[in-house]
């Protein structure tokens, strides 16, 4: 058997410990409560608040901020933002004809549905462009009735090619003009 001292020293040292142990506890709860309110608010005084009812209440108080702190950290907040932004994009990016509001695709020329225009061929190229366009990106033409600048007198009184149909069965070759520049 233990006799008394020993039985007294050792409750003691029980009871240190245990008190260690739960203001160990308490402590590490509120730099939890610290980091997880600080990843979930950026306003101060939430921040100051949650801190303060663990300080206080311990256990309780803990209960008391699971209960009422952010379901989201700022991270998923931001994370859900972006994939509604995604989401919005993907939708606003689909073509709509300005006539009748029926899907296009960026390759037509005309809406297969209202018959609205919706690009125009370039004169020297083909290749299709928007409508607002006044010179083609691919190959640099101007649209017809583009003022140029730096031209010839040849250059200017030279029909133009695409003017006139050629006979059945001949290409026409049309030569690039020399020195001009498109003015928007």
């Amino acid at each position: 058997m233990l006799d008394q001292q020993t039985l007294n020293n050792l409750i003691m040292g029980l009871a240190v410990w245990s008190a260690a142990f739960l203001v160990a506890l308490w402590l590490s709860l509120i730099i939890w409560t610290y980091r997880d309110i600080r990843s979930r608010a950026r306003d101060p005084l939430i921040r100051i608040l949650a801190i303060i009812i663990v300080a206080l209440l311990f256990l309780p108080g803990i209960v008391v901020y699971l209960i009422l702190r952010p379901a989201r950290t700022l991270e998923d907040e931001y994370q859900h933002t972006l994939e509604e932004e995604a989401l919005l994009q993907s939708i606003e990016d689909i073509p709509l004809c300005p006539g009748c509001g029926s899907r296009i695709k960026d390759t037509w020329s005309v809406c297969p549905h209202c018959h609205t225009r919706l690009k125009k061929a370039c004169h020297q190229c083909r290749k299709l462009m928007e409508l607002s366009w006044n010179i083609c990106p691919y190959c640099g033409t101007p649209t017809p009735g583009m003022r140029r600048e730096n031209m010839t007198m040849d250059d200017v009184t030279r029909p133009n090619p695409l003017d006139e149909e050629a006979p059945p069965g001949e290409t026409v070759v049309i030569d690039e003009p020399k020195n001009t520049t498109a003015h928007f």
